[in-house]
């Protein structure tokens, strides 16, 4: 295919920030040449896009999802997400990766941890993987190596030896590890009246790829202390230290959201591709966020969300764009622009915001040659009918998306916004049954 005539923002390092009137020629699943508009001269039986009046984009990447059923793979490309990062790892999400490769299904490109490791306490739960000691530690990664897994998530209830034990053995096996910082066991008046028994420092400088949640590292590395300047100081200790971090603003935002609309944000288009076993289940928090008061806690956190965001990018930390997608009330691919609005309202210009769910994100996670628009790059691309560096809002609604090669035009997009709603409680909950089942 070759898109014609577009306005091109190819989020190359160095490259202008928009060119006009630029040709982008796919042969296969990769970009082949890019040139003048009119100049660039497709080979026979290529079709033809006149891109006039379009903006052309790098496809996004959702960093930080929950993928319960394949069905909301479709979502995800509806939206113009065409690579995701799943942060809880079942053994359907190992298939699901293979068919995604060999072209059996058409869906983002799919990196997953394995099932989250965590000990036991006040964040634990049925989903994850329960390791108390340094030896279950290990047992735990060989076993998910030996699955097939190449990404370990860890979780705040980690103790010091567990934790070390982990990074040890995933290091020895060539994994990376992304998550939480390590907590500790969380005694009585832990944050605000004693610290943490793991502090927050203790997870710096260990080859962690990523950091997940901002509200994490205030509550662990603030202990929970809404201080501007405290913030300012973490976050020049973060950028030392050289991790990224994924905010996922909109996981706390759409709490406030809730409330504030006493649950009718719960039902806004395409809350029905929502999975059906997360509705189920998150019953009763829908219920209790529908009715609470977020005036004394969840509301200013929020405000502080966004400075510490901000903070941590003045300060030269490099933050990527993840959603916490596949948590109630959290649509799969059309989170992905509420979270870019909530980083340029936190600070980031457009062109930053746009370049955390691009190229940034595309580096930080591993992501093979895409991020960017380049020749000999995947042909991961959106087109859109707006300016994102005037309004990054321009990202929801794309005129057309490419997923390694593949074009989805606006019908082909409808037949994904209709496939996403096919999503089923029954097959959902086999898959945790079996992950359940697998050990």
């Amino acid at each position: 295919m070759l898109l014609d005539n577009v306005r091109l923002i190819s989020m190359v390092p160095g490259a202008p920030h928009v060119e006009e009137r630029r040709a982008v020629l796919v042969i296969g699943d990769r970009i082949a040449d890019i040139g003048a508009a009119g100049e660039l001269r497709a080979p026979e039986g290529v079709a033809v896009v006149d891109g006039a009046e379009y903006t052309l984009i790098p496809g996004l990447i959702d960093a930080h999802i929950h993928l319960n059923d394949e069905a909301e793979l479709a979502g995800y490309l509806a939206h113009g997400v065409t690579g995701v990062r799943n942060m809880s790892g079942y053994p359907f999400h190992l298939r699901l990766s293979k068919r995604i490769e060999s072209g059996a299904l058409l869906g983002p490109d799919l990196i997953t941890t394995g099932r989250i490791l965590n000990g036991p306490g006040p964040n634990a739960n049925v989903l994850q993987q329960t390791v108390e000691t340094a030896r279950d530690g290990r047992a735990a990664v060989q076993r998910q190596h030996a699955a097939g897994y190449r990404t370990l998530k860890i979780y705040s209830n980690l103790t010091r030896d567990t934790f070390d034990a982990i990074l040890d053995e995933a290091g020895q096996l060539g994994m990376s590890v992304t998550g939480h910082s390590p907590e500790g066991v969380r005694a009585s008046g832990v944050p605000r009246d004693r610290p943490f028994e793991l502090p927050w420092e203790a997870s710096l400088g260990r080859g962690l790829t990523t950091l997940e949640h901002i509200e994490t590292i205030v509550w662990h590395g603030l202990r929970d202390t809404l201080d501007d300047d405290r913030m300012r100081a973490l976050a020049v200790r973060l950028a030392a230290s050289g991790e990224t971090v994924t905010p996922t603003l909109i996981a706390h935002k759409r709490l406030v959201l809730i409330a504030e609309t006493k649950g009718a944000y719960l039902e806004r288009p395409g809350s029905d591709t929502i999975n059906p076993l997360t509705r189920f289940f998150s019953r009763d928090s829908a219920a209790y966020w529908s009715s609470v008061d977020t005036a004394d806690y969840e509301g200013p956190h929020a405000d502080f969300f966004l400075t510490a965001t901000r903070l941590l990018h003045e300060a030269g930390v490099p933050l990527i764009a993840g959603t916490d997608s596949g948590s109630f009330g959290i649509i799969p691919g059309a989170s992905l622009a509420d979270e870019l609005e909530l980083l340029v309202e936190a600070g980031l210009s457009p062109l930053a915001a746009l370049a955390a769910a691009t190229r940034v994100n595309a580096e930080a996670l591993g992501f093979e040659r895409t991020g960017v628009i380049a020749p000999g790059y995947r042909a991961n691309l959106v087109l859109l009918s707006d300016d994102p560096l005037t309004r990054i809002g321009a990202v929801r609604g794309p005129a057309g998306v490419m997923i390694g090669g593949t074009w989805l035009d606006a019908a082909g997009l409808e037949d994904m916004r209709g496939a996403a709603r096919d999503t089923s409680f029954v097959r959902s909950l086999w898959r945790v049954l079996e992950m359940k089942l697998s050990g």
